[in-house]
């Protein structure tokens, strides 16, 4: 008997497959963080880890916004209509974000402890949810 959460016989997360939730809540997160660059860069620029710029420099914030917005819209329409491991794949392949927003923020040394611990922690929850995604771990 497999004690795996409840997938669609097609490989698909059903609604009762709480990985689909964990998946939509994350991306609900991303897109709340798009919208945040993209509205107020230079508050996004505080959370990120980076003094804002002044002037035409907040495109760069808000191409920040734009690209967590887009992640956040990928993962939910896979979450709901790919299946569970197209989720994981993306949500793997997704890890270079904050590796390197870690390298960007480190090198530039303007990040306080929490700024990083705040990009290291986007890392271990995308990379959690990809393996709990991927069924690695779990009885057979």
């Amino acid at each position: 008997m497999h004690l795996r959460s409840p997938t669609a016989g097609n490989g698909r997360l059903a609604p009762s497959d709480l990985r689909l939730w964990a998946v939509l809540a994350l991306a609900l997160v991303f897109l709340t963080l798009g919208a945040l660059f993209l509205a107020a860069p230079g508050l996004g620029a505080l959370i990120y880890g980076v003094p804002a710029p002044a002037g035409l420099g907040q495109t760069y914030l808000r191409a920040i916004g734009a690209r967590d917005a887009a992640l956040a819209l990928y993962l939910a329409g896979l979450a709901l209509l790919s299946t569970r491991r197209a989720v994981a794949i993306v949500l793997g392949a997704s890890l270079v974000i904050p590796a390197c927003d870690l390298v960007l923020i480190l090198s530039a040394g303007t990040a306080t402890w929490w700024q990083v611990a705040l990009h290291g922690l986007s890392a271990a929850v995308l990379a959690l949810i990809a393996l709990w995604l991927s069924g690695r771990g779990q009885a057979a």
